[in-house]
């Protein structure tokens, strides 16, 4: 431990935050520096390596969990293993434990889903979603973690995106306004807050990070982690405005994008994370690369590393996600200090801000779980939650060909339900449920579309569910009242949700048009965008619904489609008519939509399909 005789500033909870940093600074050694810069795998942690090379910050690869359907008190023991190695080092500096929370505390079985930022932007609710980002502060920091990757504040420009149901719109008016994600996450700062300083209101909360900076939205034909061609005041217009919002609420971190502006990567950008981030905009949190992306500073990938370093730390990256082979970086990065590539200065600029966040989230006074929050993971205050966001989220895109369609009665003698998703709360949850491409099947705890109309329809109500339906059940077409085909995406992420085509998969439309003939019917889309919808199945469908990724709480749409509550939604994205007119850009004269950014429909209208 520190010897008695120096300075302990930095161990005084009622000392100013920046006098904490400098005594702190002062008494680091150069690996104690770095290693305060380096974010590894819990998979390669252990005792010796965090306490021996001065970690950092700790994350866990997505479906990584302590083991299978593991809750919440289980994540608190290990990441509270890990912390206790921290304290008993030389400085005793905390770990900064990360997790992959972007609707809900999606890696912990049992957690509260929410819907998917692209849901949330068609709620146009910027309270809801502050309230969000508090509940799942509450159920990040039950398992023992202090930091979310979250918000993504990408501007979507093209649903091709394999992204896009991360981002909250197609604008940076929508996009800006969720960012009270990050409030909700790190609590409500005070009105004398200086813009550009972390803030973190209390042990109830979790350090925020806006994500990708910046321009990921906006790649060119839509390629994940490719090349956005656009002027700078272009890109500061469109793609850096909610980075702006999110630093005047107190945001403490920002990671910076895999993606490259105008042929030039991120991760090694200067201008846009120095002169723009740091000094433009007054980010004094830091900046922690994406998973491996120094790696990608070179072609091919991890090739020539000690440069992809070099580049990556003199550009403005503070810590560094490793995640594995932490021996070569802080190797590596020691090296280039002491060769003088890399400034001194640039290191304790670097561990300055990082030390600013953890002292400013109160990591040094609590350290360790609260093991009080436990019982707010997944609890009824919380998927009432968000059973209100699924509620506010669904867009109505029709409603009956000449009379209105919905709401439907709850009352009815017999009904028909199909299609794969109907049953599928993995499907339901999308992509980062449980693991980083998410799962089919009942994952976790929650409910699904077939359970809730289940639950909401009268005792004396059939209810009939066929995954595919038979040629046997159409042909009992006059005996149902009604239908309600339920279809969808199947779970993605990142590059391999990138989608030329956007059909709805497993024969979707097929199943549509099938039902649609014999019996009348809604349809109810699950996906993270705008889907090409087929002449047919906006003529047969009497009603359309955009469901998004509603996450856990499948009862939300029930209490809509049978007229408990009104529908809310607006279309936080442009619905095409063909992928030939993509990207679609709402500022261009030939900006002809199949839907127009902003479209939903209520209980009371009727749309015909032919004149939309």
């Amino acid at each position: 431990m520190v010897d008695n005789e120096k300075s302990c500033v930095y161990k005084n909870r009622d000392a100013p935050v920046e006098a904490r940093v400098k005594d702190l600074l002062s008494q680091m050694t150069l690996p104690e520096k770095v290693g305060q810069m380096t974010l590894i795998e819990c998979s390669v942690a252990s005792q010796a390596v965090i306490k021996d090379y001065s970690i950092g910050g700790l994350l866990n690869r997505a479906g990584n969990w302590p083991f299978e359907d593991a809750k919440s008190s289980y994540w608190a023991d290990m990441i509270d293993g890990f912390q206790r190695s921290a304290l008993e080092s030389r400085l005793g500096i905390p770990i900064i434990y990360g997790i992959d929370a972007v609707h809900g505390n999606n890696d912990v079985y049992g957690a509260t889903i929410f819907p998917h930022n692209i849901g949330l932007g068609a709620t146009r609710d910027v309270d809801l979603v502050r309230r969000i980002g508090a509940a799942t502060a509450l159920e990040v920091r039950a398992c023992g973690a202090h930091w979310a990757f979250a918000p993504c504040v990408a501007v979507v420009k093209d649903p091709r995106w394999g992204r896009c149901y991360e981002s909250y719109g197609e604008v940076a008016q929508i996009v800006s306004e969720m960012t009270s994600l990050v409030s909700g996450l790190q609590g409500e700062p005070p009105k004398e807050h200086t813009n550009g300083y972390p803030f973190l209101a209390g042990r109830k909360n979790v350090v925020a990070c806006a994500k990708h900076f910046v321009g990921d939205g906006g790649t060119n034909k839509a390629i994940n982690e490719g090349n956005t061609i656009l002027p700078y005041k272009d890109l500061e217009r469109k793609h850096i405005a909610p980075y702006k919002k999110c630093i005047s609420q107190g945001l403490s971190t920002v990671m910076a994008s895999y993606s490259s502006w105008n042929g030039d990567k991120l991760h090694s950008h200067h201008f846009l994370l120095t002169e723009v981030l740091k000094q433009k905009l007054g980010f004094k949190g830091y900046v922690v690369s994406d998973w491996e992306g120094l790696d990608r500073l070179s072609d091919p990938p991890g090739s020539n590393y000690r440069n992809c370093v070099k580049m990556g730390i003199n550009a403005g990256i503070d810590m560094v996600m490793v995640p594995f082979k932490y021996e070569k970086f802080t190797n590596d990065l020691i090296d280039l200090v002491e060769s003088g590539e890399v400034s001194m200065a640039r290191i304790d600029d670097a561990v300055e801000r990082i030390l600013r966040v953890k002292f400013v989230a109160g990591l040094f006074e609590y350290s360790l779980a609260d093991r009080t929050l436990l019982p707010t993971v997944g609890c009824k205050e919380h998927r009432e939650l968000a059973r209100e966001a699924v509620r506010k989220s669904l867009v109505l895109l029709k409603n009956g060909k000449y009379a209105r369609f919905l709401p439907l009665n709850c009352n009815a003698e017999r009904i028909l339900v199909v299609g794969t998703h109907a049953d599928d709360l993995g499907y339901q949850c999308g992509g980062w449920t449980k693991t980083m491409y998410g799962q089919s099947g009942r994952i976790t705890n929650g409910t699904t579309l077939l359970d809730a109309i289940k639950a909401t329809v009268g005792d004396e109500t059939e209810v009939i569910y066929e995954k595919t339906p038979s040629e046997e059940t159409l042909a009992a077409r006059k005996s149902f009242s009604y239908a309600i085909v339920a279809v969808g995406e199947l779970p993605y992420a990142e590059t391999m949700g990138d989608n030329s085509e956007l059909i709805i998969p497993l024969n979707g439309s097929e199943i549509i048009t099938a039902v649609a003939e014999k019996i009348p019917t809604l349809v109810i889309l699950f996906s993270g965008r705008p889907m090409f919808l087929e002449p047919q199945v906006l003529e047969k469908a009497e009603a359309l619904v955009a469901a998004w990724l509603p996450g856990t709480e499948g009862q939300g749409m029930a209490d809509v489609i049978f007229g408990d509550y009104e529908f809310q939604g607006k279309l936080p994205a442009s619905w095409f008519k063909s992928v030939d007119q993509l990207p679609l850009d709402i500022e261009s004269n030939g900006y002809l939509p199949l839907f127009p950014l902003g479209f939903g429909l209520g209980h009371d209208s009727v749309e015909n399909s032919n004149t939309v």
